[in-house]
């Protein structure tokens, strides 16, 4: 039996192209960049907010909070009420082979561009 993809959230689709459908969910101009800190380790609200590219703190609460409604990012409370920590589940690890193809295609055509953000390989 094929394996099912997993429900995402109930909003309006544009179409049922599956293009069309993924830039529904990671396709605005901050999510993928959130996802690629999420590799890179950053786990909480405070790190995301000090990458490099400046996101403000509303548009990373929406972003963090719509990655959890979608089931790409899990949001676990630290021991004793602390801060959040954001994890990626198996589905939002998924998108490695999307951010690293990304990443290549912008190292090879777009001049200027270097990798910072170090993602480990994965199994590390």
């Amino acid at each position: 039996m094929p394996k099912q993809p997993a429900p995402v959230a109930s909003s309006p689709r544009r179409s049922c192209c599956p293009v069309a459908c993924t830039l529904d969910l990671i396709g605005d101009r901050w999510t993928l960049l959130v996802v690629r800190d999420l590799f890179a380790g950053r786990t909480r609200f405070a790190d995301f907010a000090r990458a490099p590219e400046g996101i403000a703190s509303n548009i990373l609460t929406q972003r963090l909070e719509a990655l959890v409604a979608t089931g790409l990012v899990e949001r676990r409370a630290e021991a004793g009420g602390g801060h959040a920590h954001y994890h990626l589940t198996e589905r939002g690890r998924s998108l490695r082979p999307v951010l690293e193809a990304l990443s290549a295609w912008g190292l090879e055509h777009i001049d200027g561009t270097e990798a910072r953000v170090q993602v480990p390989q994965e199994g590390r």
